[in-house]
């Protein structure tokens, strides 16, 4: 086999590995002109998986599926989202054996309309969802869950994600007031050893069970994290590894008296990143950093703001040093106004992943969320799962001004699609008037496009106030990766042969 099929066949593997779970297959007649043969195609099918939601008893959680609606799909596809021991190639659950079937949480509805589901106390499970022909082009699904009482008591959101080996989680925490989880979920037919690591201000926590950690086929392993060391640290980094397989990886970080949230992952390590969607109203602002290389980063701090970036006093620069977890509170930094955070970095570029705790009311009524540094909104976002009055959209564009078109699609139980477009000026953060259904019934997702300029970024905030509680959950909007790049072979294969 000479260089330039080796190069073909290289080129093939890692058009699978950048899209993960989402697949593409190969066209059944290559083009004549290899010139003609990039494009952008939608990926044929795509797998989500959301961890197990609560530990309360009194805990409601829904679930919400969306695929938007994109040119070029097949007519036909299935999807469905079932709990992880109902996985298998073989029809088996993960303690072997001839398994029935369980009923999906819910299923899929026709592209550009949601589908709803819901679960009920501690018992609910981890799910798997798989998506195929039509229904898998940047395929979401939301999990949602409000909890009354209790630790981690106000509203708890996650986007499923798509399996991976390499997370990284700063904000978690081993403090006395905190019950912190990193659910560990495996797709696949065969065990998966994943090793966990804690750093906190002073270093690497040492935690010798958290290395090798078996997670069964099929199955779901929440890690409470102040088993794996005797340290008691308010801000802690969590570094998730896979040695083998891969796994979906989400920490639920509860508190007994600021409720909680899940925490997603933060952004690939960059010297440079974005933090979108900081509610206006927020009380409190706490950034974590960590740098993952092995020099400190020196890092400028700015806002951006609705009337353009400024950099808050005080924290004009923050200094991360190398191997350490670094956290400092930026107070009520949005002032009543929306807001983003920009970090860059003030000298050399230094791989870094970062995160906000996020705190809005006072006293007995604050709840907490998490924002993690994001990718951009790209060409595509979604958000599934959103109400009439709780939804709002944050869009960002730090650099250069960017055009965006919004779509917010036909309810669950009825309604009719709406879109604008929005112009987003350079270093500004606007929370955009989202458009809403008309006749909505349910509820509906908004899917962002970016049309020119960029990059931008977004988040949305889903609200809901009971009690005196401003219960809210806030989840970024990275590119769906509903469509994929398939790249130009190098040459024509015929003149391969020797």
């Amino acid at each position: 086999m000479n260089r330039t099929t080796l190069s073909l066949l290289a080129g093939t593997a890692a058009l699978a590995a950048v899209t993960g779970f989402a697949e593409l297959s190969a066209p059944a007649t290559a083009p004549a002109h290899t010139a003609e043969a990039a494009a952008q195609l939608p990926v044929e099918r795509s797998t989500l998986l959301c961890p197990a939601p609560s530990l309360s008893d009194i805990a409601e959680t829904s679930y919400t599926s969306f695929t938007p609606v994109t040119e070029g799909t097949t007519s036909d596809g299935k999807a469905g989202l079932q709990a992880a021991t109902e996985q298998s190639a073989d029809g088996t659950g993960s303690g072997g054996g001839k398994k029935k079937a369980a009923k999906p949480v819910l299923t899929p509805k026709t592209p550009g309309t949601p589908a709803t589901g819901d679960t009920s106390g501690a018992d609910g499970p981890a799910y798997v969802g798989t998506a195929e022909g039509k229904y898998a082009p940047g395929w979401t699904v939301q999990e949602t869950t409000e909890v009354a009482a209790g630790t981690g008591r106000g509203l708890q959101g996650v986007n499923c994600t798509a399996a991976d080996t390499d997370f990284w989680f700063p904000g978690a925490s081993t403090a006395a007031s905190r019950t912190d989880y990193v659910h560990l979920t495996n797709p696949d037919d065969s065990a998966a050893v994943v090793d966990i690591e804690l750093y906190g201000k002073d270093g690497q926590l040492k935690s010798p069970v958290g290395e090798g950690i078996t997670v069964q086929p099929h199955a779901s392993e929440p890690v409470l994290l102040s088993t794996l060391t005797d340290e008691r640290q308010t801000d802690l980094t969590v570094h998730v590894s896979v040695r083998s397989g891969r796994v979906g990886a989400s920490v639920q970080a509860l508190d007994d008296k600021t409720g909680g949230d899940w925490l997603a992952a933060s952004a690939d390590p960059s010297g440079s990143l974005v933090l979108p969607g900081i509610p206006k109203d927020a009380t409190d602002v706490r950034l974590i950093a960590f740098t993952t290389g092995d020099n400190d980063a020196d890092l400028k701090v700015r806002l951006a703001s609705p009337d353009g970036t400024i950099t808050p006093a005080g924290n004009e620069t923050l200094h991360v040093k190398a191997g350490m977890t670094t956290a400092t509170d930026l107070g009520d930094v949005t002032r009543g106004e929306a807001g983003s955070l920009l970090l860059t970095p003030s000298d050399q570029s230094v791989p870094v992943v970062a995160a906000l705790r996020v705190t809005r009311g006072k006293g007995s009524n604050q709840e907490t969320a998490y924002i993690p540094a994001t990718a951009p909104v790209g060409t595509r976002a979604t958000s599934a799962d959103n109400s009439g009055k709780g939804t709002t959209l944050s869009l960002t564009a730090p650099t250069a001004t960017a055009q965006v078109k919004v779509t917010a699609s036909a309810g669950s139980g009825g309604g009719t699609a709406v879109s604008k477009t929005f112009t987003i000026k350079s270093g500004t953060t606007q929370n955009v008037d989202a458009p809403v259904p008309s006749g909505l019934k349910g509820t509906y997702a908004l899917t962002v496009e970016t049309v020119s300029g960029g990059p931008v970024y977004g988040a949305r905030t889903l609200a809901a106030t009971e009690g005196g509680v401003p219960g809210f959950t806030i989840q970024t909007l990275p590119d769906d990766r509903g469509t994929v790049a398939v790249p130009e072979a190098d040459q024509d294969v015929s003149v391969l042969q020797k």
